[in-house]
């Protein structure tokens, strides 16, 4: 009876009646607990987990829960779905207002607020993205969580209601500065231009040097959440495909979770996987630097968001060459470099070699007699240098983290309340000062800032060695930093070539800055198809 039902909340068959709001309240208590049951680490698995599949839904309240779970539509202040009706359909546009130009976007959307049912048919996306979208990177996808990545790099997805097909149209606009020129590989003449953040930017720098039709960007993805931009660049007949594909395949084999920090974690990935200290790729921020090395057949990888690209194979040599050496006269350039690789000598052995002597002053030779302290100081030399090395990195640390105005007091602090103190107050010595000040301008001088840091950590090495086995000490830690170099590799290639294995003319390419005209072959390291700079008709001998 009614009374009965009314009364004991059962129908006719005894089925309880769930009142409406603890029915509500169980959906949201089931749906917090799938919220945290969810595991996914990319997006293809939340949407397949959240609707069963990837397809795109042709209902746009359930495309809007889906993105509601997925990407926080309606969280995230930044994701935005602009509804509207386009040729008397229900639209949705996808986008992040961050990463979107306002303009290209307007301007598109006010071409299709004058569309009606009839100008489309019943093939709605075909239509509009043909007919009446006057822009150039437009396409259709299928997928959702293709559509919802593709957003997520700044384009802009639209839905159509009853449609599994959406269309991205590519409007973003990332924030990014000027190229400007970069602070370590500064020159006196030559472009003042330098990468960016922006990966599209850098591959234009590339492009404006090299005009050639060969010129090959890929671009890839890498990272499961991050879906970081990756860009292998090459010119195809010049370069070794087999190396190509080796880099290729390396780079889509990796199974992480993101590039947060950009080109460097990338390399660890692929190449430098262990402890050894020196690097394997060169690292430049110069356009020209580039487009020089993709015409000797080298391979260049970039990575968004950082301002760097890695260059690779390389060798212990390139990464002590730098673009001031082509930016004088071959005779400057030659004299410029011989100074460069003197430095790079002084930073590693100069400190091991005078410590040397002056524990065994028997081997000095008679016209060295005025090397060596007269006076050895309170602390062993030994621990002076340790001291001191460690100081000239904390400075150096204090130096980056400091702001540029304080940066004159504190190399003043640095120079004369700790150096000039330390030495008037017999704690230290004269000489160990003066020779650790000219090791670190060597170390400073070395155009690749990984392998300063590098031949620093060798330079401390070989000083515990002479320091505890003297002579046998110096010959075996260079005998094994050789070796060590020598079994490095950087892509099947050897760390020191053209040393060893050795090759007189590439080890004449390499002390001296030969002219422009006389250097007709590209480096036999990079294995390249076409070897030959130049045709015949440049000889030297027929243009005098």
């Amino acid at each position: 009876m009614d009374d009965k039902t009314g009364s004991t909340g059962y129908g006719e068959e005894n089925i309880p009646v769930i009142p409406p709001s603890v029915k509500k309240s169980l959906e949201e208590e089931e749906l917090v607990n799938k919220r945290n049951a969810e595991s996914s680490d990319n997006t293809h698995e939340s949407v397949v987990y959240w609707q069963g599949s990837d397809e795109i839904p042709g209902n746009l309240k359930d495309l809007k829960e889906i993105l509601k779970e997925v990407v926080g539509l309606g969280v995230s202040f930044d994701v935005v779905l602009r509804e509207m009706k386009i040729a008397g359909r229900n639209t949705g546009l996808l986008f992040l207002n961050g990463f979107t130009n306002d303009v290209v976007l307007t301007e598109i959307l006010d071409r299709f607020t004058y569309l009606t049912p009839e100008d489309v048919g019943n093939h709605i996306v075909s239509t509009i993205k043909n007919q009446y979208i006057p822009y150039v990177q437009v396409e259709e996808i299928t997928e959702l969580s293709e559509a919802i990545n593709n957003v997520l790099s700044g384009l802009c997805a639209v839905f159509f209601e009853g449609e599994h097909t959406a269309i991205l149209l590519d409007t973003r606009k990332y924030p990014t500065r000027s190229p400007e020129e970069p602070a370590i590989e500064r020159v006196v003449r030559g472009a003042r231009d330098g990468f960016t953040e922006s990966i599209v930017t850098n591959i234009n720098l590339v492009r404006r040097r090299v005009r050639d039709p060969g010129l090959h960007c890929e671009a890839m993805q890498v990272g499961r959440r991050t879906q970081t931009d990756v860009c292998i660049i090459f010119i195809d007949d010049i370069v070794d495909r087999d190396q190509v594909e080796a880099i290729r395949h390396k780079i889509q084999e990796l199974d992480l979770e993101g590039l947060p920090l950009g080109d460097k974690q990338l390399e660890e990935a692929i190449v430098n996987k262990g402890w050894h200290p020196y690097p394997l790729v060169r690292y430049s921020e110069r356009p020209d630097v580039v487009a020089s090395h993709l015409l000797e057949g080298r391979v260049v990888v970039m990575v968004d968001t950082s301002p760097s690209v890695m260059i690779m194979p390389t060798t212990f040599f390139d990464l002590c060459q730098h673009a001031e050496e082509n930016r004088q006269t071959p005779f400057m350039g030659t004299y410029l470099r011989w100074i460069r690789f003197g430095g790079v000598f002084a930073s590693m052995f100069l400190l091991p070699l005078w410590m040397l002597l002056v524990i065994h002053p028997e081997l000095k030779p008679p016209y060295l007699d005025i090397l060596g302290p007269k006076e050895t100081g309170e602390i062993p030399i030994i621990m002076q240098f340790l001291i001191v090395e460690l100081g000239v990195d904390l400075m150096r640390l204090a130096a980056v983290h400091t702001p540029t105005p304080l940066a004159s007091a504190m190399g003043l602090i640095a120079a004369i309340l700790i150096g000039d103190v330390a030495v008037k107050t017999g704690l230290f010595v004269n000489e160990v000062m003066l020779y650790m000040a000219v090791a670190a301008v060597g170390m400073f001088a070395t155009p690749s800032y990984e392998l300063g840091l590098a031949n620093r950590v060798v330079r401390l090495a070989l000083l515990i060695a002479v320091a505890m086995f003297g002579v046998k000490g110096l010959v075996i830690g260079t005998t094994l930093l050789i070796l060590m170099l020598t079994t490095h590799r950087s892509y099947n290639s050897s760390y020191l070539w053209p040393f060893i294995p050795f090759s007189a003319k590439a080890m004449g390419e390499v002390l001296f800055r030969k002219p422009l005209l006389y250097s007709r072959s590209r480096p036999a390291l990079n294995k390249t198809r076409d070897n030959s700079k130049m045709g015949p008709e440049m000889s030297p001998k027929r243009k005098q």
